[in-house]
């Protein structure tokens, strides 16, 4: 799969942030599209299908565009965490429906409990749908590197997303080296730690009552979203975040935004295929497209954005995930 290495994330379409109306939605999907973005992940979740059921409205009535759209997706676990083979059959079942096609280009097993990664009969499940045509590559989204190099042991895995930003290091530190010589593909989530990497607000009163990011930083980490809070902020917490930010900015060129560094930051690293902002605003998603157009940051800067994660925040976030 040729993905751009700037995709579109569309987890920010669900309830968990704000309420974001079906024609916002598809603005922002048609601006990536114009914007030379080739790669749309999503979830079965996402919205409870509405972020699939708008992506594939969109692709059918851009029919020329839908032939060279990657759309990554995710199957939810049950509810035990663990994936079953009924469930994933339902889960693919139902996204082949949503985004209107027969086969999907890559179902990911949507960050299940650890233990998952050690059933094989689950990735023989996935062998079994590519054999049927039903799903083109498979992958996986994990919350934690040992997950992700556990995965990268079953043949069926091509691809692994994870959460990889200046402020959550650790993938880089063995995991993208094995991955590149195994040819795995990296896809990188929550790069903008939630905004704090776009230097999008001050502080706790600019975020909404249902925020879950009001909650994280209101509460602690784990009162964030994921397993123990570890998406919201990218697991940090959120006054070491801001510091963080704020030590960070004399780092950023003057032609860039603080989201386009640290998108290119990401993209510094070789192993990462793809980095996945989410954003519901057409200005943000031009923006973010062009950071793979940047030069890369210089081994200096490099240098200074490991000073301050390790001045800030590695005590915190580097041994959890």
């Amino acid at each position: 799969m040729a993905v751009t290495e700037i995709g579109l994330g569309t987890w920010n379409v669900g309830p968990v942030w704000d309420d974001v109306s079906d024609e916002t939605v598809l603005e922002t999907l048609e601006t990536a599209l114009d914007a030379g973005v080739n790669t749309i992940d999503t979830a079965e979740v996402y919205g409870d299908g509405r972020a699939e059921r708008l992506i594939g409205d969109l692709l059918d009535d851009r029919p020329d565009d839908a032939e060279r759209i990657y759309v990554p997706t995710k199957a939810a676990p049950d509810e035990d965490g663990h994936h079953s083979e009924a469930g994933l059959r339902e889960s693919v079942s139902g996204s082949l429906d949503r985004l209107g096609t027969d086969s999907l280009d890559l179902v990911q097993l949507h960050c299940p409990v650890t233990d998952a990664f050690y059933e094989p009969e689950t990735f023989r499940v996935l062998e079994d749908l590519e054999d049927e045509g039903l799903i083109d590559h498979a992958g996986v989204s994990v919350e934690k590197v040992e997950e992700a190099t556990k995965a990268m042991e079953y043949d069926v895995v091509e691809s692994v997303q994870i959460i990889f930003n200046p402020l959550r290091q650790r993938p880089a530190e063995r995991f993208f080296e094995r991955a590149a010589a195994e040819d795995v593909g990296i896809i990188v989530r929550v790069p903008l730690a939630s905004g704090l990497l776009a230097d999008a607000f001050d502080g706790i009163e600019d975020f909404g009552e249902d925020d879950h990011r009001r909650w994280a930083a209101e509460e602690g980490v784990e009162a964030g979203v994921g397993r123990k809070g570890g998406e919201t902020f990218a697991g940090v917490p959120f006054e070491d975040g801001l510091a963080a930010v704020d030590d960070m900015r004399r780092l950023v060129p003057e032609d860039a935004t603080m989201a386009q560094f640290t998108l290119r930051w990401v993209l510094d690293h070789d192993a990462v295929s793809t980095v996945i902002p989410g954003s519901t605003s057409p200005t943000h998603v031009r923006e973010n497209a062009t950071a793979a157009d940047l030069d890369p940051l210089s081994h200096e800067t490099h240098g200074a954005v490991q000073d301050i994660y390790e001045e800030h925040v590695a005590d915190s976030v580097h041994h959890r995930w």
